[in-house]
């Protein structure tokens, strides 16, 4: 059983930046591909962006791509999300999930973090 607990969220202005983290516990960290999904109010979860259990390939909705960047640290079973360039259509609550097997961009995660509120004003 895999436990994921998020970090970082808070209030920025628009075109600010933040650093979600993303501890992960209970299983070898290298085994899973990880994910970042959110989920603005009113709406369904929705995919942000992912990364391979090697940390070598990466995929990202185009909405965030060429402002936000998911790495890893296996050594220290963490997943980041660095979120450049704010805008207030990125408010959500932001969650971080684990895959066996190869990532995807789909909801087919078999552990989810419980999240973190990100809001950007404008």
């Amino acid at each position: 059983q895999v436990q994921l607990v998020e970090s970082g969220g808070g209030l920025v202005q628009a075109g600010g930046s933040l650093r979600l983290s993303c501890a992960a516990s209970g299983g070898p960290f290298s085994n899973y591909a990880m994910g970042w999904f959110r989920q603005p109010p009113g709406t369904e979860r929705e995919f942000v962006a992912a990364i391979t259990r090697s940390g070598a390939g990466t995929s990202y909705a185009d909405s965030v791509k060429g402002r936000f960047t998911i790495s890893r640290d296996n050594a220290k079973n963490t997943v980041y999300l660095q979120m450049n360039s704010l805008k207030p259509e990125d408010t959500a609550v932001y969650f971080c999930a684990a895959r066996r097997g190869v990532v995807t961009r789909q909801n087919d995660y078999d552990y989810w973090g419980q999240g973190t509120q990100v809001t950007v004003s404008s």
